[in-house]
């Protein structure tokens, strides 16, 4: 069907977790933190300044915008790859949303390193393709390793949310009590759009983010950057 995990002999639903958290931990080698997903742009131009602003912003993209539709995708994937598909029709339709050329680099780089970094654990992708949606590449994984839909959709907000906070920290700048703050606050929304998304379908695919693909847009010609996207 695509990715498979070979299992340990004791396998259990702690390693299907322990698991989860080392593939989005900060240090998994996807490059995570090269990607500010345009809020470097927005804070160039003044529309993150400070902590509520930033709050604001990460609102409006896990309930309207371009994290939205990852969780939609991650859903996606993840039931196509228990029902034994191999995502292919999925992860066109996800690079084929992304809405700029930093936004499209951003996913399949991700999704590609992430397929070649979790050959660690005996990953057999022969059928998958080695460009993929990082969204749609976790949510593959996941469902091969006993990882249930809602608190994988969870774990990967939670990652891509903290990763935009520990880039604003440094960009802002916030000290590191903000982010903490930040993630606190945050908390219920990504259980929220993790549960919305677990029951959605790609017919609930869309984003009303404008602002952010714009900044996404214009971080291409950014003279000076820290970021990749």
């Amino acid at each position: 069907m695509g990715i498979t995990i070979i299992p340990m002999t004791d396998f259990t639903a702690n390693t299907a977790l322990l698991r989860l958290m080392t593939w989005l931990s900060p240090a998994f080698p996807v490059g995570a933190f090269s990607y500010s997903h345009g809020i470097e742009r927005a804070i160039h131009d003044g529309l993150i300044r400070d902590k509520d602003t930033l709050h604001a912003w990460l609102i409006d993209l896990l309930h309207h915008g371009s994290i939205w539709n990852d969780a939609v995708l991650f859903a996606a994937g993840w039931h196509d790859a228990r029902e034994g598909g191999d995502c292919q029709s999925i992860a066109a339709l996800g690079e084929a949303m992304a809405g700029s050329k930093e936004r499209h680099m951003e996913t399949m780089l991700q999704g590609s390193a992430f397929l070649q970094a979790i050959a660690h654990w005996g990953a057999d992708q022969s059928g998958t393709s080695s460009e993929m949606p990082y969204p749609v590449a976790v949510a593959i994984a996941a469902a091969g390793n006993g990882v249930a839909l809602q608190p994988g959709l969870a774990a990967f907000l939670h990652a891509v949310v903290s990763n935009l906070i520990q880039g604003a920290v440094r960009l802002v700048p916030l000290g590191q009590s903000h982010g903490v703050a930040l993630m606190a606050a945050l908390e219920q929304p990504i259980l929220t759009v993790a549960q919305r998304a677990a029951a959605s379908s790609l017919d609930d695919l869309g984003s009303a983010a404008i602002l952010s693909d714009i900044m996404a847009m214009q971080h291409e010609t950014q003279y000076s950057r820290v970021f990749r996207s």
